[in-house]
């Protein structure tokens, strides 16, 4: 019992511990279900693109009004929704298809940003904001991320329907009227809000693991969109507190423990998914063990 305390619960008083994981955990609900979404329309490199291009508007934001945490969420924020903005013209006036107008927008952001960020002075909170410091972060930062997580999942329930089609279907629904650029749009700048309440907790470079590896984790596991939500969810918390823990005990950063706590869940479904997993995909179907009958006798 005393090693039970020891290991699992004693962490969790000390306030910076508990502010670390209901960051993590409320971005990793939201986060987890967004990637759900990425995954199944395929849109995994553009969330990668829309990560890095929110370099411009921090290193912008820091230069002009210095590194306080508002100001770089929004700057950041800013920063993303333009290039969401951007590639949505670029795409529709032009014939670069929206991957290609992204690739543009975010080497050209990547760029400006390691330019812009390279002339601040301190580097410190900067090696924060590409990694993250989910043991750092504030009261203030859980507040944002619970109204940034209680907004995307009002966003699901309201406009399911719409993000079902959208996901599955998007010419049919764009065929019988629906709002389909408008979900579109909606769930890009929803990604991007995201992805800016995750800088603090996990870092540009790691926020993206919060998001797929979740999604693909449950992407084996589950043919439900609605299981898959919920698996992806429940997997983002489970990784959250066990990538704590460990970060804790064994002394490694947080957010790279949580990713790597994830990936181990996607490592062990890639070999067991009892349907899409290696091992089920090596193993004599019926089938198989039929034909390989036949051809004996």
């Amino acid at each position: 019992m005393t090693l039970l305390h020891e290991w699992f619960i004693a962490p969790f008083e000390y306030g910076f511990m508990q502010r670390g994981l209901l960051s993590a955990v409320l971005l990793g609900i939201s986060g987890g279900m967004l990637g759900c979404v990425l995954v199944l329309r395929r849109m995994i490199l553009m969330g990668d693109a829309l990560a890095h291009s929110l370099l411009p508007g921090l290193g912008l934001a820091w230069l002009w009004f210095g590194p306080g945490p508002w100001s770089l969420f929004l700057g950041a924020l800013g920063g993303g929704l333009l290039v969401t903005l951007g590639t949505a013209l670029i795409s529709r006036l032009t014939r670069l298809k929206e991957d290609a107008a992204f690739a543009a927008l975010f080497i050209l952001c990547f760029a400006g940003g390691i330019a812009l960020l390279s002339r601040i002075p301190t580097q410190v909170n900067l090696i924060h904001v590409l990694f993250g410091h989910v043991l750092g972060i504030g009261p203030a930062e859980v507040a944002r991320a619970a109204w940034i997580t209680g907004l995307t999942l009002l966003a699901f329930i309201g406009f399911r329907r719409g993000i079902l089609l959208e996901t599955f279907d998007p010419a049919y629904h764009r065929a019988t009227g629906g709002p389909g650029a408008w979900i579109h749009l909606g769930f890009l700048a929803l990604t991007v809000l995201n992805l800016v309440a995750a800088l603090q907790t996990m870092g540009i470079v790691l926020a993206l693991g919060l998001f797929i590896l979740p999604a693909v984790t449950a992407y084996l596991w589950s043919d439900h969109f609605g299981h898959m939500l919920i698996g992806a969810a429940a997997l983002a918390v489970t990784g959250s507190v066990v990538g704590i823990l460990v970060s804790y005990h064994a002394g490694l950063p947080s957010g790279a423990a949580i990713v790597l706590s994830l990936g181990v869940a996607f490592a062990i479904s890639v070999l067991l998914s009892p349907r899409h997993g290696l091992i089920a995909h090596f193993r004599p179907t019926p089938t198989r063990r039929t034909r390989a009958g036949r051809g004996n006798s």
